[in-house]
């Protein structure tokens, strides 16, 4: 007896007929703030729904945590113990404003834009090193009038979509086209360590690094480019004075207790003094003038002499969910190009904050990488929003009733 002919559905049209109906009957009552997003809140899966909360609360945190830091420092040198707060809270709803904008953008144009984007900002981390402002001896910002742009922290989310772009047709490309892309991230990350700003390079070269894995490069390819990226960065280490001498520091900080490993015995000392649940916010005492940078590149070190183990292990698992929500989305992706960006945006705010963690906790050498959503400046603040919001977007896309990539014959 012959089986019966199943007919086959068109999930993507069906996905579409639904939100059409369910549009039609809801458009009367839906809610006037609703009208502003991509898809009705009804439809949201319950993962972007759950990172866009955390997101929220994540930053909102951060700000209470920021004026924990630095209320001792801005009043002192500032005159205003609120001055960085205040400068946070108008880069954080400027943030918003661009993570609203990034989740109404379909991944298909925002594929299209990364090249142009990454090359700008290509162009402005190059400028640094002509017409930047050396601090601390880093040519890392650009002043343009009262506004300071750090083009290594703006690239990072064009830099993950262009590497979807790349590696999302991986096996569709030819050697020449493959060498031309990896040039491009190759020249980004040499730029970067001339400023020099050997942890970004390191957090940039295991992102691509991390989405080429996902992607399937040959793991020959993959160990020749690790390889390749240890002896770069050892050659930078061993060329550049001030490197060697963190490097040094952070095997032993107390051969040089008033110098070269100052910052990090005052980071130790304040997660030390944190004990079990932490002196109480607001009440830590490293912050007063001892520890450097406390609101920027050591700003957990603050936070753990305040909340102690209990609130450190609270943010870890924080950072878990996180990562297990990019996971799931990622998972879940229609496309090979919405799976390398989920995968690539969730590397970059959770490797980021593991190497900030890291750096504080004297776990590796003193770098210069503020913690997403809750380091003060507002570059980083921007760039984590973005990426954010990219990886919202992959979670409302994997629905099927929005956006939608078609197959790529080639990159554009």
């Amino acid at each position: 007896m012959r089986s019966p002919t199943i007919k086959r559905i068109d999930r993507g049209a069906l996905s579409r007929k639904i939100s059409q109906d369910y549009l039609a009957r809801k458009v009367d009552i839906i809610p006037f703030w609703q009208r502003f997003i991509p898809l009705q809140w009804e439809l949201w899966p319950s993962e972007a729904r759950l990172l866009l909360a955390l997101m929220i609360f994540w930053s909102v945190s951060g700000l209470f945590i920021l004026g924990s830091a630095s209320w001792w420092v801005a009043s002192k040198e500032m005159g205003d113990g609120a001055y960085f707060i205040k400068r946070q809270m108008i880069w954080l709803l400027t943030s918003w404003g661009f993570a609203w904008l990034t989740i109404s953008i379909s991944l298909r144009k925002w594929l299209k834009m990364s090249k142009s984007c990454l090359l700008i900002c290509l162009l402005l981390v190059g400028a640094t090193l002509v017409f930047g402002s050396n601090i601390n001896g880093s040519s890392r910002w650009l002043i343009i009038g009262s506004i300071t742009i750090q083009p290594s922290e703006l690239v990072k989310p064009f830099l993950i979509l262009q590497a979807a772009n790349l590696f999302g047709q991986w096996e569709r490309l030819n050697n020449g086209k493959k060498f031309l892309e990896l040039s491009l991230f190759g020249t980004l990350i040499l730029l970067i360590l001339k400023q020099p700003n050997l942890s970004t390079a390191a957090l940039i070269g295991i992102l691509i690094w991390m989405m080429a894995l996902s992607a399937g490069v040959s793991l020959k390819n993959l160990f020749s480019a690790a390889f390749l990226g240890i002896s770069i960065g050892t050659f930078s280490i061993a060329t550049n004075q001030y490197q060697l001498l963190r490097v040094t520091s952070f095997l032993n900080p107390w051969d040089d207790p008033q110098g070269n490993g100052y910052q990090l015995i005052q980071s130790l000392l304040a997660i030390g003094s944190g004990g079990l649940f932490g002196e109480g916010y607001g009440l830590s005492t490293q912050k007063l003038l001892y520890l450097p940078f406390l609101n920027t590149d050591f700003v957990f070190a603050v936070f753990a002499e305040e909340f102690g183990f209990a609130g450190s292990f609270m943010l870890i698992m924080f950072f878990i969910l996180i990562a297990f929500l990019g996971l799931r989305i990622s998972l879940r992706s229609r496309n090979n190009y919405s799976k390398l960006i989920a995968i690539g945006c969730s590397t970059m705010l959770i490797g980021q904050s593991i190497f900030h963690l890291a750096v504080t906790s004297g776990s590796m050498p003193t770098t210069g990488l503020p913690l997403p959503f809750i380091s003060y400046g507002g570059n980083s603040l921007l760039s984590s929003f973005i990426i954010g919001s990219l990886l919202v977007r992959c979670s409302l896309e994997s629905t099927g009733f929005i956006g939608g990539i078609k197959v790529q014959k080639k990159l554009n």
